[in-house]
């Protein structure tokens, strides 16, 4: 399911790059302040890992792009919602968080029984890694971005008249980075994977919806080579089920064997 610039939950999609950032931290823990540590973040009510590996700088990042094991769920959980429901905050963040790594703990062991034979769908993870003289690896792991592709073809126009399901074609959705891995290459590596797990499913082209008010994702796409196909008048191609204000460019790319 894909990959804007957000400025309120009822237009977020899950079907695009999102560009907002997280949380800060709180007014009374300044990390420039010689009173910032482990403690002042307990004192100060911030919980979650993640931020804490953030007070970390991370020296020789390294970026693995790879499937999603089980480990990495919550992180993929946190990261589909911090990109694209910052607004929200405990504990309706917390409840989201976790309907998010139940649903897709679910789908992945459930994967077999619901779907075709011949349909998969996988999450992809670009996980970050540090060392100092290859020794120190705090980040090892941590989730900094997130993009599902599948064979499904849900979201893709039907062919005939007994609508048949499109096949050979590999979808792409839910492409997020976090703010603090941004600008660095991250999407691009998570496409371009998502784009070599299409061609070893023997797809020829590769599809995405990315929503008309995101500007730089859709240049990042096209970058990548990916071209707009044009909604024939009338046709009813569907389409991500996001906020009915939400419009979306369909977009394709011929896979090069």
């Amino acid at each position: 399911m894909l990959s804007s610039i957000v400025t309120n939950t009822t237009k977020i999609s899950s079907f695009n790059v999102s560009f907002k950032k997280p949380p800060s931290f709180p007014s009374n823990v300044s990390p420039c302040s010689h009173e910032f540590s482990l403690l002042s973040l307990s004192l100060s009510g911030i919980c979650r890992a993640s931020q804490v590996v953030d007070l970390f700088p991370t020296v020789s990042p390294e970026v693995i792009v790879r499937e999603a094991k089980l480990e990495d769920y919550w992180g993929v959980a946190e990261t589909h919602c911090n990109c694209f429901f910052p607004e929200y905050s405990f504990p309706l963040d917390f409840a989201l968080r976790i309907d998010r790594l139940v649903v897709a703990m679910l789908a992945a062991m459930l994967a077999g029984f619901f779907r075709p034979r011949d349909c998969r769908r996988i999450c992809l993870v670009a996980a970050i890694g540090s060392s100092i003289d290859g020794k120190f690896n705090l980040n090892k792991g941590y989730v900094a971005g997130i993009l599902t592709v599948d064979n499904v073809a849900d979201f893709l126009p039907r062919k005939g008249p007994r609508r048949h399901r499109r096949t050979g074609i590999a979808y792409i959705s839910n492409v997020a980075v976090r703010e603090n891995f941004r600008r660095k290459g991250i999407a691009k590596q998570l496409i371009a994977k998502a784009e070599s797990q299409a061609r070893n499913w023997g797809c020829r082209a590769i599809a995405l919806h990315c929503d008309l008010d995101n500007p730089m994702a859709t240049m990042l796409y096209q970058g990548q080579g990916y071209k707009c196909i044009k909604v024939p008048e009338g046709a009813k191609w569907p389409q991500p089920k996001t906020s009915p204000d939400i419009r979306f460019n369909f977009m394709m790319k011929l896979l090069k064997n």
